[in-house]
């Protein structure tokens, strides 16, 4: 399996390739520029020059980002909405200049101008960002949520309106993230339950939507509505989840990440991808 995780780009996005190599990641995800920020300087032509460089010497499987959290496609305020318009045509650029193939983000969170609305407002403003950037290589990935809050994406049938919708298609696909779904309510703590929610997700948008996985173990029980990832085996979900999806082969070409608790030594990073690798038949 293509395994990693998320990877801090600090002191330069070039330096996450040392970084994947100490924690033994195959898979990288990264944000493009500091997460709490709108905005952030552009690269330059060296540091670039030096990912690349780099890139080829590694030679990971898969290196994609994750959008700033701050971004909200739906929010009703005038100021914020432009702004996350904005920020996203920014960070498709960042991602087209280190040549990433997916962008991962959010859906939007509607903020109580309900959830109809927000759908709409959410491919309204894709749109437009496509038409911004219509030569764009990247794809942007609609990650599930958890639906804490008013963010929408938490069920599989408002991903498939946003994908429906949308009117350059093939620039969207889906991430999964495990703890999301659960939290949502789509168990996949057994054999029988993963099963039943792939073969729905399968009915509803198609499994070759799915394009990168989150692997995060839950802090609370199935349907909870509440986004708190756990060490892989140590929550709710469990270790059977992983053990399918390690060896389910309609996904053995997806980069799967971690995104569970870091720890100053990184030794969690690796624990979690010993744990996972050792649930591969």
């Amino acid at each position: 399996m293509n395994l990693g995780a998320h990877i801090s780009i600090a002191g330069g996005v070039y330096n996450i390739f040392e970084r994947a190599r100490g924690i033994t990641a195959k898979s990288i995800q990264i944000f493009t520029k500091s997460n709490n920020r709108w905005f952030s300087k552009p690269y330059n032509a060296k540091d670039i020059e030096k990912f690349h460089n780099l890139k080829e010497k590694y030679n990971p499987f898969a290196v994609f980002a994750h959008v700033a959290y701050l971004i909200n496609l739906c929010s009703p305020n005038h100021e914020t909405e432009k702004r996350s318009i904005d920020a996203l045509i920014d960070e498709i650029k960042r991602c087209e200049q280190l040549n990433l193939p997916y962008l991962v983000m959010h859906p939007g969170s509607h903020l109580g101008k309900g959830k109809k609305w927000g759908l709409n407002k959410i491919v309204e403003n894709l749109n437009y960002v496509i038409s911004q950037n219509p030569d764009c290589k990247v794809m942007l990935l609609m990650e599930t949520t958890a639906g804490q809050g008013t963010n929408l994406g938490y069920s599989f049938e408002q991903l498939k309106y946003i994908l429906e919708k949308v009117k350059r298609k093939e620039k969207f696909g889906v991430c999964i993230d495990t703890c999301h779904i659960f939290a949502a309510g789509y168990d996949i703590s057994t054999k029988s339950a993963y099963e039943k929610t792939m073969n729905k997700f399968n009915k509803i948008i198609g499994l070759k939507k799915i394009k990168v996985f989150h692997l995060n173990d839950s802090k609370h029980p199935l349907n909870s509505r509440k986004d708190r990832h756990q060490h892989i085996g140590k929550g709710e979900i469990g270790l059977d989840a992983f053990r399918c999806l390690m060896n389910d082969k309609r996904f053995s070409e997806i980069p799967m990440v971690l995104e569970t608790p870091k720890d100053d030594l990184k030794n969690m990073d690796i624990e979690n991808l010993k744990v996972l690798r050792s649930l591969i038949r």
